[in-house]
């Protein structure tokens, strides 16, 4: 297992406070208007669904009961809820939520070791208008391939995946060659940011050619929005930064 733990930031010359402040409101959604995922009925009203955005209708559906395979417990699994804002805004609001600790805790580890890079070269403004105009493309882009590939428009989708995907286009474009200090399987190594976030977009394309066709994301992760969201941060990062991002040609001692 590969997974990132932090990079070099000797060069950073801003305190990160929007990469800062984007970690607290994605905490604070999960925990107080969340419930730590068990408000269903918030996650579901303001998570993304497809068939809303392709058709620009507030869907309702009713709830279902679900049954464990393993367990044989069964579970009201409530449906699509009435959404108080206009259903485009999800593509927004969806970006804030997440599904479980895992999935937040995954994101806002990647969030704060690749962001704060990005928030230096960029400045807090144009950071913060880059991370959701990537959350807003990598969500759009999920839409369409559930359109395009007969998938259930449906199944709602939620979390900061595809604008963090973004973040991550804008990195490996700015600083391919950057120390990435990772986690790999009993010791911590140093990587070439090119070789981190690549094997990473690597993953989501082999996985989400896996679900192309299917009637559900593979594995319930909406791969195109990841594919799409770094697509869009490798186009556009280019727009919104400030400043010729300096080349760190020293790694940290003691990694």
């Amino acid at each position: 297992m590969v997974f990132p733990i932090g990079d070099d930031n000797r060069d950073r010359h801003i305190t990160p406070y929007v990469n800062y402040l984007l970690i607290a409101i994605n905490i604070f959604v999960f925990i107080f208007w969340q419930e730590i995922g068990r408000n269903m009925h918030f996650t579901f009203a303001f998570s993304t669904v497809p068939g809303e955005i392709l058709t620009g209708n507030d869907l309702i559906t009713d709830s279902q009961i679900i049954k464990d395979p393993i367990t044989g417990q069964q579970v009201e699994m409530p449906g699509l809820q009435p959404t108080p804002i206009p259903v485009y805004l999800t593509l927004i609001t969806s970006m804030f939520m997440h599904g479980g600790v895992a999935h937040i805790a995954g994101n806002m580890m990647y969030l704060w070791i690749f962001g704060d890079n990005l928030e230096d070269a960029m400045g807090h403004r144009n950071y913060f208008i880059f991370y959701l105009l990537c959350g807003i493309l990598a969500a759009l882009s999920h839409v369409f391939a559930t359109a395009f590939f007969g998938q259930n428009p449906l199944i709602p989708s939620l979390g900061a995946s595809g604008a963090i995907s973004g973040v991550l286009g804008g990195y490996i474009l700015l600083f391919p060659g950057r120390a990435v200090h990772v986690w790999l399987l009993w010791s911590i190594i140093s990587v070439p940011a090119f070789l981190a976030v690549g094997l990473w977009f690597v993953f989501q394309v082999v996985n989400g050619l896996g679900a192309l066709g299917g009637t559900e994301a593979a594995g319930g992760i909406a791969y195109a929005a990841h594919i799409g969201g770094f697509i869009a941060g490798l186009i556009l990062v280019k727009f919104f930064v400030t400043k010729k991002p300096q080349v760190v040609t020293r790694r940290r001692a003691g990694w």
